[in-house]
Order: structure tokens, then sequence, then C-alpha cells
């Protein structure tokens, strides 16, 4: 009982660093990302399809992305997509392909995009503690239900409490390299 209470809140604790791994790609650092394109949708024959789906996206260097429509009709559609999203970086159309150039961060963006990553890892913190408290809650239905002894109760919020505070720490971790990669030049 107490191994299954403590491997499920475990797989639901590993889901949140893995959530927050794809958020944390979600944030623009100084570099170009597919992933930053990733929230683009755009209007094709009517129905919104992702970016990824109706062109090819890549990264020539590191401060330029590369969107080569497998329509060009539909290119004219991929930027207005592009100009009404909120990455701030302005379309530039050939007529065959569409370049994004990803601009310098300055010293108060990057302020700004550390808030954003402090925040985005404080509501993976909260959602880990979450999932500690459902698990100590099973633990205390399960002994009241007399399934488990009191102590068997006690070791198993120890357990569930040492996963929590390693899942904190890899969190702390992720966000602490996240911020190093946005205000290093």
């Amino acid at each position: 009982m107490i191994e299954d209470v403590k491997k499920q809140a475990q797989d639901k604790m590993s889901k949140t660093i893995a959530s927050l791994t794809e958020d944390f790609k979600k944030v623009r650092t100084g570099r170009a990302q597919v992933s930053m394109l990733d929230n683009i949708r755009v209007n094709y024959y009517g129905n919104p399809s992702p970016l990824n789906q109706v062109a090819s996206v890549s990264t020539p260097d590191a401060k330029t992305f590369l969107i080569a429509p497998w329509e060009t009709s539909i290119l004219k559609e991929i930027e207005q997509s592009l100009v009404k999203s909120d990455i701030g970086m302005a379309p530039i159309n050939d007529g065959k392909v569409i370049r994004l150039k990803v601009p310098d961060l300055t010293e108060e963006r990057r302020k700004d995009l550390a808030k954003q990553v402090s925040k985005i890892a404080e509501e993976a913190r909260v959602a880990v503690r979450l999932i500690r408290r459902d698990a100590n809650e099973a633990l205390k239905k399960a002994a009241k239900d007399k399934l488990i002894s009191e102590d068997e109760t006690k070791r198993g919020e120890t357990e569930v409490q040492k996963a929590t505070d390693d899942f904190i720490k890899k969190v702390d971790q992720l966000a602490k390299e996240k911020e190093q990669s946005i205000l290093t030049l």
C-alpha cells in the first residue's frame, strides 16, 4: 500500500518536472530555439494548425529562424500569425521563406525573463507539494480504514517527504540553470 502511494506520487512529480522542462523551453534566451515557436498557430484552410505542421522550421544560426512553408500559398498566413503572436520578432518575407531575427536581450528584459523563470519554478514547487499532500491524505485514509498501521503511515509520510525534497531540489536546479542561461550574455 505504502509503496503504491509513494510510486504514484513519484510518477506525478516526474511529470511535473517534465512539464517544467517544457515550460522552460518556451522562455526565450538570446538564442533561437525551434521550441520558441511551438505556440504559433497558422490559419491553414480555415483550421488553426501548429506552425511546424505547415512549414519546416529551422535555425541556420544562433540568432535566426528560417521558416519554409510546404505550400507557398500560405506564406501570408504564416506571416500574419507571427505578427499577431507576442514573440517580439518581426517576420521578413522574401516570397519563398520567412526569416525571424532573434533580437538581443536588454538587461531589463533579461531580468524580466529571470523573474518569469522564478514564477514558473514556484508553480512547479507548489504542484510537487500538492502531490505530497494528496499522498499523505491517501496514507491517512488507509490508516483510518485500518489498512495500514500508524507506524507504517509515519514511515510512508517520511518517504513521501524525502521524495518531495528530492523533486524540489530538481526544480531549483533547473530554475538556476535556466536563469544563468538567460542572464549570461
